[in-house]
């Protein structure tokens, strides 16, 4: 076989700049939908990541993630691919990004790449979305006040995305544990087109930045909790975007968790609700513990995934003083469809190269 000359040896290459011009005309929040609705009705397969972590040589924290995921529609070609994303801790401070990666999508038949573009707008967006459709369906009716805890990129994308989602707003706390950066966000805002008549808080701690929020995103680096339950008002939404920022009170005392992949959760052992769940505290959605784990006085359940949710099949918010918990880990599915959605788009108009392997 000729392999220099076959007829699959090209794949289309996406820089950020290219990523973010074809996403212009994606609705990325559906795109995020349809996977979750797909997922929810066992229409994905979802494998384990695969984590490496490390110490750098100035002492960060850094880690490489390695997510393969697929989309199996009915009727349709499936959409396979995987997203690696890789972090340092310490980037923000050497002035670029914590993360960056590539999302490598590949012909369902032939096992070739067809793309491989940045990933780390997409990642952002497509949690942006996550939580965009969490309030949509899980807060209370015209939410008015945000709170955003760490003031990087997931933050911009979030206030972006929401601001476009949620008209009903009218208040964003910031608060970053450097100040320039919470600075930072708010003059972001300033500069959106659907930021006028948004008033804009610099919060002294995150408490005060949460105090007053029906919806509370935190978006941070940390591994230890710190967001008690009596810190939240009434009725409010947290989207638990970095996984650790609560704490286990405030897990237990909440009305109800969501989750985007139970799975997920029961076989993490570094995040909160993973740790939970090794520790007997928290159960899954069919009330059962950790095998071989005894279920701790006082443990809860998860109550439901965000596909569910979508679907019909969990209700949501059932009461409007419930504080209500969405705690999504991140699936390669929601990237991978994006992604697809973005390749379409791009392959549409002309962006992005053709290379051959």
């Amino acid at each position: 076989m000729d392999f220099e000359h076959y007829p699959d040896s090209c794949f289309r290459y996406l820089t950020r700049a290219d990523v973010i011009e074809a996403a212009r005309g994606v609705d990325i929040v559906t795109a995020v939908a349809e996977a979750l609705t797909l997922h929810s009705a066992g229409q994905s397969v979802l494998p384990e990541e695969a984590y490496l972590g490390w110490t750098t040589p100035d002492g960060d924290q850094a880690r490489l993630l390695a997510m393969p995921g697929a989309l199996v529609q009915d009727g349709r070609p499936p959409v396979i691919g995987m997203k690696t994303i890789n972090a340092s801790i310490g980037n923000p401070g050497r002035g670029i990004p914590r993360s960056q990666g590539f999302t490598l999508l590949l012909d369902p038949e032939t096992a070739r790449p067809r793309a491989l573009m940045e990933a780390a707008y997409i990642s952002a967006m497509r949690t942006a979305a996550v939580t965009a459709l969490a309030v949509r369906h899980l807060a209370v009716p015209e939410p008015r006040s945000l709170a955003l805890i760490g003031c990087g990129a997931l933050a911009q994308a979030h206030v972006a995305l929401l601001l476009e989602t949620v008209p009903t707003l009218r208040r964003i706390a910031l608060y970053d544990l450097a100040p320039e950066r919470a600075k930072a966000v708010a003059a972001y805002i300033d500069s959106l087109p659907g930021a006028a008549g948004i008033e804009t808080v610099l919060a002294e701690d995150p408490r005060e930045a949460v105090r007053d929020a029906e919806l509370v995103v935190p978006v941070t680096t940390v591994t230890e909790g710190y967001i008690e339950p009596d810190w939240l008002r009434p009725g409010a939404l947290v989207c638990h975007v970095s996984l650790d920022d609560l704490t286990e009170a405030a897990v237990l005392a909440a009305g109800t968790v969501i989750v985007d992949d139970w799975s997920l959760v029961r076989d993490d052992p570094r995040r909160l609700l993973g740790r939970m769940h090794r520790a007997g505290t928290l159960l899954g959605p069919d009330g059962t513990p950790r095998e071989g784990v005894t279920a701790r006085p006082g443990a809860r359940r998860v109550d439901g995934t965000l596909g569910d949710v979508l679907t019909g099949r969990h209700p949501g918010r059932r009461d409007p003083e419930e504080t209500v918990i969405s705690n999504p880990f991140g699936m390669s599915i929601l990237d991978v469809a994006v992604a697809d959605s973005v390749l379409a788009r791009a392959e549409a108009v002309g962006v992005g190269a053709r290379l051959t392997l």
